[in-house]
């Protein structure tokens, strides 16, 4: 891969991975509502679990949805009812106590490396990559540049979004106001879906 592509790449990635999405949006409300530490496997398991989809993109699972269009868009489908149903789950948790009840608890490392696979974001991005930046005559190489990249920037962007959540919860210490709080990413999360949904319309 040239420096100027890899470049392109990188601000890809970078930008993908910072902006707000269904990934960011949660790992936010989790900072906020459990703290960072208790969000630290829901971190690993997005920035992991991620690189591994786009390496198994990447390496041609992708091409799957290109000869059946119908599996593809059966995932969004399935992404877009799971995704509603973690909206509710976030509107109605309501504490940022670190004493929680057991209904309202951070996403486990495996539970978040999975939701990599119904992530309608994460999905269009490893197309995208796998299409515009993997050649099949430097594949290994190619692949390894964007699983370097992919962990590194994940790493830096879910860790930056936990944080910030962690940061607003002396601020959100009041449980009216983590409901309102909670209210606010649920509605964000279900937004994040609005350019997923038009398509199918």
């Amino acid at each position: 891969m040239s420096l100027h592509l890899y470049l392109s790449l990188l601000t890809f990635v970078f930008v993908s991975a910072m902006t707000p999405g269904p990934n960011n949006t949660m790992l936010l409300t989790s900072g906020v509502n459990f703290g960072f530490d208790r969000t630290r496997p829901h971190v690993l398991g997005v920035t992991i679990g991620f690189t591994i989809m786009i390496v198994a993109v990447a390496l041609g699972i992708g091409r799957v949805f290109t000869a059946f269009p119908t599996v593809f868009s059966a995932l969004r489908i399935v992404s877009i009812g799971y995704l509603l149903w973690l909206a509710w789950r976030i509107a109605t948790a309501g504490t940022s106590d670190p004493v929680v009840t057991d209904k309202a608890r951070p996403m486990t490392f495996l539970e978040a490396a999975l939701f990599q696979w119904v992530n309608p974001k994460g999905w269009m991005v490893a197309l995208s990559v796998a299409a515009n930046y993997v050649s099949p005559e430097n594949l290994w190489a190619d692949v390894l540049v964007l699983a370097a990249t992919f962990l590194t920037v994940s790493l830096i962007s879910a860790t930056s979004w936990a944080f910030f959540g962690t940061s607003l919860r002396p601020l959100l210490a009041d449980q009216q106001r983590v409901r309102i709080f909670n209210v606010a990413m649920a509605v964000a999360l279900v937004a994040s879906l609005w350019p997923i949904a038009r398509e199918m319309i």
